[in-house]
């Protein structure tokens, strides 16, 4: 079988789907690969390492997708109208996709694929189990996500973080607020404190108290019997009810004044991100303060972010990037191609080299958009 990793085309998107690792190990599966020419040039992979990896470097994208039974990618592929290359139209039909899929907020591109007669799997989607642990492409890419933040906070802040005694004085530490303690939130709160801020962060998800206070940072919430029950199975946050959402801005308002910097990474899955910094916060900041939405392609925690660029407000630097594990694509093109691997392993039968596909596997089903020509999840039906 042939896997084909192809230029990612989407704007802002630096990251690949493979990496001279991963292609070796696909081999040993028994499958053969193929890379675009360029695929890797954003993460600086340049194409003789991936040759040099056992890859067939073709010349462009219809050379590769064209003849693919499996592709990788990273960014969901181009649509006739979107601008550039037809990807969907170069796949053949009954071959498999494997990429974020955006499927929340891309739900007539699922019925596209399925018209194409094209297997597609979404990586947003696996579920958050043990034995997925290392397919979890959220937890890997939104980590660099957490880390990088900080660091463009820094970078966009007009002080020091740490505490620093010199003969001219003393430079007190800054103030760093996490908002939203996933995987991102935990990296922003350790990063910020190895760069020596003083951190504090807010969750509605009781679990995350006890993991802030673990990385030396105070934990900010209201606790109320509705914040004992706030947390899905999966481990999300639920929508939570007005009131609750009063008090807890009524915290924040207190909170954030006192903060030289925010970091804003809360989202629920399928739904617009909460708003958690108002306007009328933002006004009682301290002038130079900044906040670094990593929220605002889903609407961003605070209103007055604006997608993909800095912007002053009331005195605030608001921070919103696009895609920011894009923006340490090297890594973050590491992680998500192991990601990729661990998730086509078991999909290999050993003994054929095909395509095996188990729809009763836990996996699968949380997975699998399209299939036989139809859409088959419930999360982009209708």
């Amino acid at each position: 079988m042939k896997v084909a990793i192809p230029k990612e085309r989407r704007a802002h998107e630096a990251r690949v789907a493979a990496s001279p690792e991963t292609v070796k190990k696909l081999i040993v599966l028994g499958l053969s690969v193929i890379v675009e020419s360029g695929a890797g040039g954003g993460a600086s992979i340049p194409d003789d390492a991936f040759a040099a990896a056992g890859a067939t470097i073709v010349p462009d994208a219809a050379a590769a997708l064209s003849v693919a039974d499996i592709v990788l990618k990273v960014q969901r592929p181009l649509l006739a109208g979107e601008g550039g290359v037809d990807e969907l139209a170069l796949m053949k039909p009954g071959a498999a996709l494997i990429a974020l899929l955006a499927p929340y907020a891309a739900k007539a591109e699922a019925a596209a694929y399925a018209g194409r007669n094209i297997q597609t799997f979404a990586m947003e989607l696996v579920p958050r189990i043990t034995r997925a642990q290392s397919m979890d492409v959220l937890s890997s890419q939104a980590n660099l996500a957490g880390y990088k933040a900080v660091l463009d906070a820094a970078a966009e802040f007009g002080r020091a973080l740490p505490m620093m005694m010199t003969a001219a004085g003393t430079i007190a530490p800054a103030r760093v607020l996490v908002l939203g303690v996933g995987v991102a939130g935990l990296q922003a709160i350790a990063t910020a404190r190895r760069l020596g801020a003083i951190v504090s962060a807010t969750d509605v998800r009781p679990a995350t108290k006890e993991q802030v206070e673990s990385l030396g940072a105070s934990f900010v919430a209201v606790i109320n019997d509705e914040f004992k029950h706030a947390q899905t199975a999966g481990g999300y946050a639920k929508e939570m009810s007005d009131d609750y959402k009063r008090q807890q801005q009524a915290l924040m308002a207190d909170t954030i004044k006192k903060q030289d910097i925010a970091i804003c990474t809360a989202l629920i899955p399928g739904r617009p991100a909460p708003v958690l910094i108002t306007e009328e916060m933002v006004k009682t900041m301290k002038p130079g303060s900044v906040i670094v939405d990593l929220a605002v392609e889903q609407g961003g925690n605070c209103p007055l972010s604006e997608a993909g660029r800095v912007v002053v407000k009331h005195g605030v630097k608001l921070v919103g990037h696009l895609n920011v594990p894009s923006r340490i694509a090297v890594d973050a093109s590491a992680l998500y191609a192991r990601n990729l691997l661990a998730f086509l392993t078991p999909l290999i039968d050993k003994e054929t080299k095909a395509l095996k596909i188990d729809r009763n596997d836990e996996i699968v089903k949380a997975t699998l958009l399209t299939a036989d020509g139809q859409v088959v999840h419930s999360a982009v039906q209708g």
